[in-house]
C-alpha cells in the first residue's frame, strides 16, 4: 500500500490516552455503563411494545428516545473500547467507517447531516482523527482546504440550536412554576418538582457537556477536556434518560413494580 492511498483510506483515531495500568478500570467502567444503558433502553422499548395498556401516542413518542439512545451509545462504545487495549499507532479506521460512525452520532438532526456532507466534500490531507471518535468537526480537520464556511455554518447552527433549546426549556419551566402556584396542589406541585429536577439534571448534563464539545474543537490546548465533555455527551444521558422519563411515568412504574414483584411472587 503506498503512503497517498494510506492517507486518503486508512486514518487514525487519536482515542483516550489511558495508562496501561488505567486501561482495565477505565475499560470496565465503560462496558458496565454501556451494559446498563443498553439494558435500560431495550427494557423501557420491549415494556411499551409488550403492555397494550402502553399502547399510546405519549409512550411511543417515549420509544423514540431510547432508540437515538441504542444507536448513539453502540457507534462509539464499542469501539471506543476496543481502541483502549491497543496502541495509540494501532488504532485505524477506514475513511468510510468514520463518515459513517460521525453521521450516526450526529443522526438526531438533519442540519448536522448537511454538516457532515459539507466536510465529505473536503479533500483531505491529514490523516489523524483528533478525538475519540469521528464527528463532524473531526471530519473537516482533515482537510488543509479554507473550511471557513464549515466553521461559519457550524458555529452558527451551534448557537442556534443551544439558545432556541435554552430558550424553550427556560419558557416550559416558567409556565410549569406559575401552574404550580396558581394550582396550590401539594402533590401536583411535588411531582412537578421531582420529574422536573431530574430531567434538569440531565439537561445540564447535555447542554454543558455539548457546549464544551462543540466549541473546544476550535482550541487544540483543551484537547482532553473536549474528550471528557465529548464522551459524558454521548455516554451519560442515555444511561439516565430510562429512568428520568420512564420511571417518572406513572403508567410505566407501575408496570415495573408489577413484573418485579411478580417474579419475586413466582420465585417464592
Amino acid at each position: 500500500m503506498d503512503n497517498r492511498t494510506f492517507t486518503n483510506n486508512i486514518l487514525l483515531v487519536e482515542g483516550l490516552k489511558v495508562t496501561p495500568q488505567a486501561s482495565y478500570l477505565v475499560f470496565i467502567l465503560l462496558f458496565l455503563f454501556y451494559i446498563f444503558a443498553m439494558g435500560c433502553n431495550i427494557g423501557l422499548i420491549i415494556l411499551i411494545a409488550m403492555e397494550k395498556n402502553l399502547h399510546h401516542p405519549m409512550h411511543f413518542l417515549f420509544c423514540n428516545l431510547p432508540v437515538n439512545d441504542i444507536i448513539g451509545t453502540t457507534v462509539i462504545l464499542p469501539r471506543l473500547m476496543q481502541d483502549i487495549f491497543r496502541q495509540t499507532s494501532e488504532r485505524y479506521i477506514t475513511y468510510v467507517e468514520c463518515v459513517i460512525q460521525a453521521y450516526f452520532v450526529h443522526v438526531f438532526a438533519t442540519a448536522m447531516a448537511i454538516m457532515i456532507g459539507l466536510s465529505v466534500h473536503l479533500s483531505h490531507c491529514r490523516s489523524k482523527i483528533e478525538n475519540p471518535f469521528c464527528d463532524n468537526a473531526s471530519l473537516y480537520k482533515l482537510s488543509c482546504e479554507n473550511v471557513s464556511i464549515n466553521n461559519m455554518f457550524g458555529i452558527i447552527y451551534s448557537v442556534a440550536a443551544l439558545s432556541i433549546s435554552l430558550t424553550l426549556m427556560f419558557i416550559t419551566y416558567i409556565r410549569i412554576v406559575a401552574v404550580c402556584i396558581i394550582s396550590k396542589n401539594k402533590a401536583l406541585n411535588s411531582k412537578a418538582i421531582k420529574t422536573c429536577g431530574s430531567h434538569i439534571a440531565v439537561y445540564l448534563i447535555m447542554f454543558v457537556s455539548c457546549a464544551i464539545m462543540i466549541f473546544l474543537h476550535r482550541f487544540p490546548e483543551y484537547a482532553e477536556h473536549r474528550k471528557l465533555a465529548s464522551i459524558m455527551f454521548h455516554i451519560v444521558p442515555p444511561g439516565l434518560n430510562p429512568i428520568v422519563y420512564g420511571l417518572q411515568t406513572k403508567e410505566i412504574r407501575q408496570k415495573i413494580v408489577k413484573l418485579w414483584w411478580g417474579k419475586k411472587v413466582n420465585m417464592l
